[in-house]
């Protein structure tokens, strides 16, 4: 009985944020979508912090939300030279705020590392949900990544629920099979292929099988960084925000790594 609570709570949750996320890329505006991905990059970067930093540290965990509050409105009104400058200026102020802060003759490094890779993992990768929207058809690129992801993962689940026997990286992620990676894979390569093929008719349906193949590849390790991040502090769940799923980040590990590489894909191979 517990499991099948957790399940019907699990997809609620899902099903309630697939329908708010599908109206928002639908109906909203590169502005409304840019202050949605800055709500749920000041989340996730939120979890982020209680991970790595737990009590304490208020000054890193403040400047980090700070700079990655700019990111994506930067991403949004420039393009990759904007990028480039938020970057680097974000590098200089985080080491700059700890060489203010430094009160002991053997300086501990730990801290601005930890805060760098925070804005590169999330604010930086997340971002680019908004370059997406930024292109011609902007729309649908946006979709085709959360359908890969969301269709990959729910084939993965039950696929590694029912025939999972081998391990996939048990040290890193417990849950994970062989099997269910596989379902993963092609599930999202199916999901890409038709969703391609019904609203890119112009663009070739190969790509849109390479595009779902290694997206859920992409997708997957996605996931197990994540889960690296939590089991290397002893975390299971980023946070207890959204019941049947965990934190925020627990829903987006995978989106966040898929986003660059559709971006990419279809800038560098597509054109």
């Amino acid at each position: 009985m517990a499991t099948q609570n957790s399940n019907l709570q699990r997809w609620l949750t899902g099903l309630a944020l697939a329908a708010v996320l599908l109206l928002i890329i639908v109906m909203g505006s590169p502005v409304v979508l840019t202050a949605v991905v800055t709500l749920v990059i000041l989340i996730g970067l939120s979890e982020y912090n209680g991970i790595m930093f737990g009590a304490g540290h208020r000054t890193e965990k403040i400047e980090g939300l700070i700079i990655a509050f700019l990111i994506p409105w930067a991403v949004l009104a420039g393009d990759t030279r904007w990028i480039a400058a938020m970057l680097t200026f974000s590098t200089l102020i985080v080491f700059m705020v700890f060489l203010w802060q430094v009160r002991q003759s053997s300086p501990d490094l730990s801290s601005v590392m930890k805060v760098l890779f925070g804005l590169l993992y999330i604010p930086l990768l997340t971002s680019h949900f908004i370059l997406l929207r930024k292109l011609e058809s902007g729309v649908y690129w946006v979709l085709l990544v959360l359908v890969i992801g969301i269709i990959g993962d729910t084939v993965a689940l039950y696929v590694g629920k029912s025939l999972g026997k081998r391990k996939l990286l048990e040290a890193v992620s417990p849950g994970k099979t062989v099997e269910g990676t596989l379902g993963l894979i092609l599930g999202g390569t199916l999901a890409a292929f038709v969703f391609g093929c019904f609203w890119f008719p112009q663009i070739h349906w190969i790509h849109f099988l390479i595009l779902g193949f290694v997206g859920g590849i992409v997708g997957q390790l996605g996931d197990l960084c994540e889960s690296a991040i939590k089991r290397s502090h002893g975390k299971k769940d980023a946070s207890a925000l959204l019941p049947g799923h965990g934190g925020l980040m627990d829903r987006m590990d995978s989106l966040i790594f898929l986003a660059p590489f559709v971006y990419y894909y279809r800038i560098f191979v597509i054109g």
